[in-house]
């Protein structure tokens, strides 16, 4: 289906595709303002000579699979995706297992061309395909009176080594308001470049919240919860003081061990050329008024 968002980024400002799967390539192109747009003024940059293949899928973070950047590409490949599904739960009229195929049959997926900023302080942009949430959501009926989405990764020991180490309180769960996951720039994301989505990055379905930092982007979803009460995420409960619940990208938050003020880039090496980082990732038309009112410094 034709993207309803490429009125700003193009093809060319799309991380070229090897540079998303090892986040060592240059990402090619700045350029747009809007929707899914950056920066305006930002100059594009050429694109640099590919990695080697073999060092293709090795810097990620999924710390299921380990905490080394190059241990998901390792050992996800041990994570069974087929078949799948997807309890939904809590405040919706159809509670129930849905299994994966019967959800892609009901969704219209699409591609989506958006920014991704990492709370590590680097930066991509990648071609998504999936759905709107909310469609998954109406699916299921929202009851009155649910206030958050809750998300829950998949946990299973035998196919993530990761999980055998306390890093955090396994499974991994991430939330949102409800107006959040409602948001049309909420997407089920479930392939890359037209591809099915890589284990090491989320298969078979992730969540994608191109205004936050991208652990808020939950992987391998098993599990949504509607609820009345905000719900723990995995970094807010390891660390309270560094992550907040809503962890939306505000280069005037400082990281309590180093600053958001500036991004790099993916593809540049160590001694890349920094940028200014934009409020809400360069989506602060469309998402702003979520927040109107709300003190953004202390609910970080």
């Amino acid at each position: 289906m034709a993207n309803r968002w490429t009125n700003t980024l193009t093809d060319r400002d799309v991380t070229p595709e090897a540079a998303f799967l090892n986040r060592r390539q240059l990402m090619a192109g700045a350029a747009g303002l809007g929707l899914i747009g950056m920066a305006s003024g930002a100059k594009a940059q050429d694109a640099l000579e590919p990695n080697p293949w073999e060092d293709i899928t090795q810097y990620n973070n999924y710390y299921e699979f380990g905490t080394g950047k190059e241990d998901p590409a390792r050992y996800a490949d041990a994570l069974t995706t087929q078949p799948w599904s997807v309890k939904i739960d809590g405040m919706v009229d159809k509670p129930a297992d849905y299994a994966l195929e019967d959800i892609l049959q009901a969704m219209t997926t699409e591609e989506r061309i958006y920014r991704f900023r990492c709370v590590e302080g680097w930066s991509m942009v990648i071609p998504w395909n999936g759905f709107e949430l909310a469609d998954l959501l109406n699916m299921a009926g929202v009851q009155s009176g649910a206030k958050y989405v809750a998300f829950e990764t998949a946990l299973r020991p035998d196919e993530m080594p990761g999980v055998r180490y306390p890093v955090l309180d396994w499974p991994y769960v991430e939330g949102l308001r409800l107006d959040e996951a409602m948001h049309p720039l909420t997407i089920m994301a479930t392939g890359i470049y037209g591809r099915d989505i890589p284990n090491q990055n989320g298969a078979p379905m992730r969540l994608v919240v191109p205004w936050k930092y991208g652990f808020k982007s939950i992987k391998s979803i098993v599990r949504i919860t509607l609820t009345d009460e905000e719900p723990p995420t995995s970094w807010n409960k390891a660390n309270p003081n560094e992550y907040g619940f809503y962890s939306n990208v505000n280069p005037e938050v400082s990281h309590p061990r180093w600053s958001q003020a500036t991004e790099r880039p993916i593809g540049g090496g160590v001694f890349a050329s920094r940028v200014p980082t934009q409020m809400f990732n360069g989506y602060e038309k469309e998402v702003a008024s979520l927040y109107e009112g709300m003190d953004l410094k202390a609910n970080f």
